[in-house]
């Protein structure tokens, strides 16, 4: 029922989408996806997602696999990178979603690619790791952390789902390659995202141009 649905939409959305096996095998892919790519649909089927796509980190499709492995239904978000078809290198991020008809059922991944960008990521390259890299829920979030919050209670201070949070944990060290939250916290002071010499921590104040 749901692919039947996922088809007839397939072809209208200019989002690029594909639903791929549990294993991240392509089954089908709509023209956005495969633009992306630069071939037709048909040429994806069978051709594993993330060949086409680079993982930014293993850690977190290594966490995928395993969440899949124990049939866990969340949602997954890869950061990736890729080469468009004019040669520009592009990053952003797919997310995965497991699809089926029943909870029994091995889940299929609805996976959709959101372009973030072309070139690397700014907070990658020297001299770039301003503060405007960083949203305001992503500081206070950060500023959160830096206080001691666990995910719930910044969960609770945000307004967000503790799934939320780690979304937004998860961007964060991606863009930054923090390995921990302990990282994270350094980089936000290093970069002045966070207030130097304030307690409790606090987001720096944004300036007018951002």
């Amino acid at each position: 029922m749901w692919r039947n649905r996922a088809l007839m939409l397939f072809d209208r959305v200019s989002v690029p989408v594909a639903v791929c096996d549990v294993y991240g095998s392509v089954q089908v892919a709509n023209p956005a996806m495969a633009a992306e790519c630069g071939t037709t649909p048909g040429r994806l089927r069978g051709q594993d997602v993330l060949d086409l796509f680079q993982p930014q980190e293993s850690i977190q499709v290594e966490r995928i696999a395993q969440a899949l492995r124990l049939r866990h239904r969340s949602r997954y978000q890869v950061s990736v990178r890729w080469r468009a078809p004019d040669g520009a290198e592009r990053y952003g991020e797919l997310t995965a979603d497991p699809v089926s008809d029943t909870v029994e059922d091995t889940p299929a991944l609805l996976v959709m690619l959101r372009v973030q960008g072309e070139g690397e990521p700014r907070g990658d390259r020297p001299g770039e790791d301003t503060p405007a890299q960083v949203t305001p829920i992503e500081a206070r979030i950060l500023a959160l952390l830096a206080g001691g919050a666990t995910t719930a209670h910044a969960a609770r201070e945000t307004g967000l789902s503790t799934d939320g949070v780690t979304y937004h944990l998860r961007r964060l060290s991606a863009r930054w390659n923090a390995a921990n939250r302990t990282e994270l916290v350094a980089r936000a002071y290093a970069v002045g995202v966070l207030a130097p010499g304030v307690w409790p921590p606090t987001p720096a104040p944004v300036a007018d141009s951002m």
